[in-house]
């Protein structure tokens, strides 16, 4: 056996998810984002109808400032979200579904919980100016988006499971 061939690392490669596929995930997490948004605003509303009382017929509920602690709650529940099951597993049910996993830049490693919430915080601006976050895969020769540079994290695709 030739020892040069057999120095040469078997460490497979792995490809990178189109930007058609990332906007496939996308999709579906936005179907469960909006059932725990409807879930949310259900448990809100009669929260704020147990402390105000139930609004006359045909008036709208009344929210004052305790809706923008419910705004800032909804925020925050729908990051919670996505920062639990990259933490937990590297995808959301999306990027499972379409065999996408997020990974560490470095390490390769499952991401931290903190590039977790700055990958959280900035894919909104990703999507700005038609996704121009987005369409920097095209521009990277890591195929990263710019929320992926600025947490240090990576989206790799994963092969077929046998069935």
């Amino acid at each position: 056996m030739n020892k040069k061939a057999s120095a040469q690392p078997t460490t497979p490669q792995y490809a990178t998810p189109s930007l058609m596929r990332r906007f496939a995930a996308m999709v579906y997490d936005t179907l469960l984002l909006a059932a725990i948004s409807i879930l949310y605003g259900a448990i809100a509303t009669g929260i704020n109808i147990a402390i105000k009382g139930v609004p006359a017929t045909g008036e709208r509920v009344s929210w004052g400032a305790f809706g923008i602690i419910v705004f800032i709650g909804w925020i925050l529940t729908l990051g919670y979200f996505f920062c639990y099951f990259w933490k937990k597993s590297g995808q959301t049910l999306g990027m499972k579904t379409w065999r996408m996993k997020m990974y560490d830049a470095s390490s390769m490693q499952l991401p931290s919980y903190s590039q977790c919430v700055i990958r959280c915080c900035y894919a909104p601006f990703s999507l700005l100016l038609l996704g121009m976050g987005y369409w920097m895969i095209y521009l990277n020769p890591e195929r990263q988006t710019l929320h992926d540079k600025l947490s240090k994290t990576r989206i790799l695709l994963q092969e077929k499971t046998k069935k």
